[in-house]
């Protein structure tokens, strides 16, 4: 896992109080305390044991560090941070420039989804931000597209690179999956997608031919050579670029003769050896199925293995797909496997079971049964028939048995699983085929949904926001709680005119953040959202204390890989491998090493 630092964060939550949290890096999780300093003055009597957060009653502004005593010894201070003024800060962005298609259609650009990855070695994050036109296009729906563009950005804003995808990439939700981690284990994040002729990287260097125009009069984008490059995340220059595989081929084998199937792609990141992060890259999901696996060593990619829907021996796992894919260690054998959608694939690259439920929008995987050993998988179905297929179901992603399920007939295209209520032990599950709220069993516990604010039922993204165990709702521009009692939800953070900034969220109908992730401070999570006119990232932090001591989630391999695919496809959150709710265990040490950075 990275090398992070202190991740030292302090916010004013008053004009009378700033919250200072910090980082429990996985190795010290057992046994290191803190002291913590206002300038040169300790704050603390006593090293603190409990949660990585404190109340400084203080008007003054200065600067807060963290020391770690470990083994008795009390260890370096943190790099000194100055407390926001509240409880966001804005980064300023420029956006590229727009143009006119060649339908004679002008364009701009949005802030879309961001990740984050340490892209310079310095054990801080850093922000790669997906900038999309506003002639963006479903694979469904013809139309020229604007270029897509990457960018790396550091937290004060500086930008550090920018990587132009080129006009034979199209714009949307389903064909830029963009990647961001440590793929070699320099210490330094490499940024890896899919190509084209024409992408331009971080230095200015062209792959391939920049004349070609590979689209089409629709504007689908259907010949042409297809790349997976892999970038430096320090300079956004190109380190190697290897065909994309599975080539198109024949169009129409794809499941239709226009284009729309052939370019729906999935991206991850794996730990298929249970030590090394492994690149996983795919194509197709309403019908034929290929995921492609590689390792990235000595600047170069290595195939490590291919599953093919048509191959032999794979047919229950044709038409099996989502919107989006999760990894974890399904089978408890140390090594991450792929759950995709209603089937999964071992970490050796064979088939580990499919359901042969079908195609479907929005899913979970995590440990939300804290009285069964192993994850679970909650997922919504896009195909329902209530016959053979549900419309919901919950299951064992080891074997794929079904714990249980709900009957309906169409397209559900949303739904979500998070500790909500204290009153049942357990994540709590529910979607949009009007069942209610269930328990970990499947029973009914309310026929109410969760609101965002004025909104309707809200079952987008989620986010650990305040200081207990159980999870909030997060939709559009506001966070929620539900409130078990009253059968409601109470508005915890209306960022949409929060101090009188107009805040968006992305991708229609899905209203998700650029990104929710334990960014920074303890193991509560930070949310970007971009600002109307697209010349600000705004991320908040929570003003809420907890008395709740975690590591950082980003030392979990299953949250820390979820934070890689977030932005593939249809956004999901999210999870942990271990349960992370009410009345919760002390949870344990992950079995992770530290990838140290080389010293120049």
């Amino acid at each position: 896992m990275e090398d992070l630092d202190r991740g030292t964060l302090a916010v004013r939550t008053n004009e009378n109080e700033v919250l200072i949290s910090w980082r429990i890096l996985a190795p010290e999780f057992e046994t290191a305390s803190y002291n913590i300093y206002r300038g040169s003055k300790k704050l603390n009597d006593n090293p603190i044991t409990g949660a990585s957060n404190y109340v400084d009653k203080t008007t003054l502004s200065e600067s807060y560090s963290i020391s770690a005593i470990i083994n008795g010894k009390e260890q370096e201070k943190s790099q000194p941070v100055i407390a926001w003024d509240n409880i966001y800060k804005t980064i300023s962005i420029t956006a590229p420039e727009g143009g006119v298609s060649p339908d004679g259609r002008e364009y701009k650009y949005t802030a879309n989804d961001a990740s984050v990855g340490d892209l310079d070695g310095d054990g801080q994050y850093e922000i790669v931000l997906k900038w999309e036109p506003t002639n963006s296009h479903d694979n469904s729906h013809r139309g020229y597209t604007g270029n897509t563009f990457l960018q790396g950005i550091e937290f004060d804003g500086t930008v550090l690179w920018t990587i132009d995808l080129g006009r034979n990439i199209r714009s949307g939700a389903h064909y830029t999956q963009f990647i961001v981690y440590d793929l070699d284990g320099d210490g330094k994040a490499e940024i890896a997608c899919k190509t084209a002729d024409g992408t331009t990287d971080g230095k200015g260097k062209i792959l391939g031919n920049p004349d070609a125009d590979f689209r089409n009069e629709r504007g689908y984008i259907l010949e042409g050579p297809e790349y997976l490059s892999i970038f430096s995340g320090e300079t956004g220059a190109s380190i190697t670029t290897e065909s994309y595989n599975p080539p198109r081929g024949n169009i129409a084998d794809w499941g239709d003769r226009y284009g729309n199937r052939v370019d729906r792609f999935l991206a991850c990141v794996a730990y298929l050896d249970g030590k090394h992060p492994s690149l996983v890259f795919t194509r197709g999901y309403y019908t034929r199925s290929v995921i492609a696996a590689y390792d990235f060593k000595n600047k170069k990619l290595k195939s490590r293995w291919v599953f093919d829907t048509n191959t032999k021996g794979n047919e229950a796992y044709f038409g099996q797909g989502n919107h989006n894919l999760a990894v974890g260690d399904l089978d408890g054998d140390g090594f991450d496997e792929i759950q995709f959608g209603s089937c999964a694939i071992d970490h050796d690259g064979t088939g580990l079971y499919s359901t042969e439920f079908g195609h479907g929008d929005a899913a979970h995987l995590g440990d939300f049964d804290p009285n069964r050993k192993g994850l679970e998988y909650f997922m919504c179905h896009e195909e329902a028939n209530g016959i053979n297929i549900p419309a919901i179901d919950f299951r064992d992603p080891k074997t794929g048995e079904v714990l249980w399920s709900i009957k309906g007939a169409g397209d559900f295209g949303r739904g979500v699983t998070a500790d909500i209520d204290p009153n049942h032990l357990g994540a709590e599950s529910w979607a949009s085929n009007g069942s209610g709220i269930h328990n970990i069993k499947g029973e009914v516990i309310s026929t109410i949904y969760p609101t965002a604010g004025r909104r309707g039922a809200s079952w987008n993204m989620l986010g650990w926001w305040d200081g207990d165990l159980l999870r909030e709702i997060v939709d559009k521009t506001v966070i929620t709680k539900w409130n078990p009692e009253k059968k409601s939800t109470d508005v915890l953070l209306q960022a949409y005119d929060y101090d009188g900034m107009r805040l968006r969220s992305n991708n229609g109908t899905k209203s998700n953040p650029c990104l929710i992730a334990d960014i920074l401070g303890d193991w509560r999570e930070e949310v970007i959202w971009r600002n109307e006119d697209n010349t600000e990232l705004v991320i908040f932090s929570t003003p809420y204390p907890t008395e709740h001591r975690i590591f950082t989630l980003m030392h979990d391999p299953l949250y820390r890989v979820s934070i890689a695919w977030q932005n593939v496809g249809y956004n999901q959150p999210a999870h942990t491998s271990f349960y992370l709710g009410y009345d919760m265990e002390k949870p344990k040490t992950p079995n992770v090493g530290i990838v140290r950075k080389t010293k120049k």
